[in-house]
């Protein structure tokens, strides 16, 4: 009797030891599917300027802050004033632009708030390699004087970017409004227009970082005119206002402001390109 009672005891227990090992194990399986399970990416829209997605530095910068965001970023490169259109209009979050003036109009406006400097480089002027006009230095308002009196072919953006913009503002200081034949306006972004000036041996105002990662492809061109004081090209980036255009990702677009400006992304900026072109493509620069 105290026999069959000892093994039917003993039975009990190791029923019992075997259901809190199931159950242990199962709570251990549900944790870990709980812990690899991750949450849909929420996402961003990026309105930009061609000159950070031609130069290559979005692909390394991007997937940093997706990665630690949990975030998918939807990236639109247009010129910097089609840019600045998409946040009048609420089309986009967040704005990475460089035309100054144009950035305080639409702070003004309200269209845009935390708006902060995140890095530059310069404008220089590009042309055939047997340069027809003769320009070199540093002055850039001598140089495009020259090459509209010798007629030399010039080609421009013509998209209301901010190089663009630039160029604009070079010709109305030299009181100059260019037209004919040679000055060849192609509607595309910094990449696509430096290929139709290699093509057409013509002068072109461009970005140092989009001319250094296209540079090899660009036989027929070489640098002429440079280091200007008034050729600095200060890129900032900000948020679009949330009060006025309620259905932007105010959120993620502040993170990705910080993100912009923080020291870690800005060490990864200024070293970007050091080892394919042998000098940065960008320099910090935070407020």
């Amino acid at each position: 009797m105290l026999k069959n009672c000892f093994f039917a005891t003993l039975f009990v227990f190791m029923l019992l030891f075997l259901a809190a090992c199931g159950n242990k194990v199962t709570d251990q399986a549900d944790a870990k599917e709980k812990k690899t399970e991750k949450t849909e990416p929420t996402e961003l829209i990026l309105a930009t300027t061609t000159s950070t997605q031609d130069s290559g530095l979005l692909d390394i910068l991007l997937p940093i802050f997706e990665e630690e965001n949990n975030v998918k970023v939807k990236t639109i490169a247009v010129g910097t004033g089609q840019a600045l259109e998409m946040g009048t209009k609420g089309e986009a979050d967040v704005l990475l632009v460089h035309a100054p003036k144009s950035e305080e109009e639409l702070v003004t406006s309200g269209d845009a708030v935390n708006r902060k400097r995140v890095m530059y480089n310069d404008f220089i002027l590009v042309g055939p390699k047997d340069n027809p006009a003769n320009v070199s230095g540093e002055d850039i308002n001598t140089a495009f004087k020259t090459i509209s009196e010798i007629k030399a072919n010039f080609v421009t953006r013509g998209d209301d970017s901010g190089t663009h913009k630039k160029e604009l503002g070079i010709w109305t200081a030299v009181n100059i409004q260019p037209a004919g034949d040679t000055y060849v306006s192609t509607g595309q972004g910094m990449g696509a227009s430096l290929q139709i000036a290699n093509e057409k041996n013509g002068y072109i105002l461009t970005d140092r970082a989009t001319w250094l990662a296209q540079e090899k492809n660009l036989t027929n061109l070489q640098i002429v005119v440079e280091g200007g004081k008034d050729l600095m090209n200060i890129y900032h980036v900000m948020q679009v206002n949330p009060e006025k255009h309620g259905m932007v990702n105010s959120s993620d677009a502040e993170r990705f402001v910080e993100f912009m400006i923080d020291s870690e992304t800005q060490d990864v900026i200024e070293s970007f390109g050091k080892e394919d072109y042998g000098q940065s493509l960008f320099f910090k620069y935070t407020e």
